[in-house]
């Protein structure tokens, strides 16, 4: 039987997911740890130091929770949220309706301590640490099930977490038990790191990047991403990179990295 992984412990030295993906948006809550992994990847996208996979997966989240409020749902759980941004899901969402209900979960314990110091005094929003590996710690949570009312629609948002999560772990079966939880008409939100069109030698300089890290990263394929959506309808366009889906003209072209996509739980 696979043994399940402890949750982290607070390490400086030890570089972090949540803050690389901080480092690489341009973000202040990363160490020199996790600044130094980004440096070794900056260098694969060939634009803009700031132009990168995580930025356009940022800006994807946020067109995304704008259109499953503008479809009316009103309760949204980011896992693997990550360090808070300057623009945060609960801050999208608050200002349609302060009413609607967020929550977030991470295990990394400072991205859990960031957040609790944003939430704390919203009525609406909360955040607890929990693995994404575990689903019905996640969907058993208090904290969770005392905000969320699954007999109404929600919004779950898997974003850049799934290619952290090895193949041992099944993360397709991750996604299905989280999704059956759901009531129709809920969304799933999910972005992917993909190496597709990439050629063997960088795809392995990427992933080697983050070798030294708990989770390491897998570049799925995209035929193999678009299996996460199974009882999901996919809404227009698709799945498509981050930098493509519902964006706006002056939006920079994609990096060709980040595969995205949003679904709706039928009827």
């Amino acid at each position: 039987m696979r043994e399940e992984q402890a949750l982290p412990e607070f390490d400086p030295a030890v570089p972090v997911i949540a803050r690389i993906y901080d480092a690489a948006t341009g973000g202040k809550n990363h160490l020199p740890a996790d600044r130094e992994v980004f440096e070794k990847i900056r260098h694969l996208f060939g634009r803009d130091r700031w132009v990168t996979p995580a930025t356009e997966n940022r800006r994807f989240l946020r067109r995304a929770v704008r259109y499953l409020l503008d479809a009316g749902i009103r309760q949204f759980i980011d896992i693997g949220c990550g360090m808070p941004a300057r623009v945060n899901v609960h801050d999208i969402v608050h200002g349609v309706d302060p009413n609607a209900k967020v929550v977030y979960v991470d295990y990394d314990p400072v991205v859990v301590t960031h957040y609790r110091a944003e939430v704390h005094a919203l009525p609406t929003a909360t955040v607890f640490q929990a693995d994404a590996r575990q689903p019905e710690t996640i969907l058993s949570h208090p904290e969770l099930t005392s905000l969320i009312d699954f007999t109404e629609p929600v919004g779950l948002l898997l974003v850049a977490i799934l290619h952290f999560v090895a193949d041992e772990y099944d993360p397709k079966g991750i996604v299905a038990r989280l999704g059956e939880k759901l009531a129709p008409g809920s969304h799933l939100v999910l972005t992917h790191m993909s190496a597709d069109g990439r050629d063997p030698e960088t795809a392995r300089e990427f992933t080697a990047a983050f070798e030294n890290l708990r989770d390491k990263l897998v570049l799925r394929p995209r035929a193999t991403i678009a299996t996460f959506f199974e009882g999901f309808e996919l809404v227009e366009p698709g799945m498509t990179d981050g930098a493509v889906w519902r964006a706006p003209e002056d939006e920079p072209p994609p990096s060709g990295w980040l595969a995205v996509g949003v679904g709706r739980k039928p009827e």
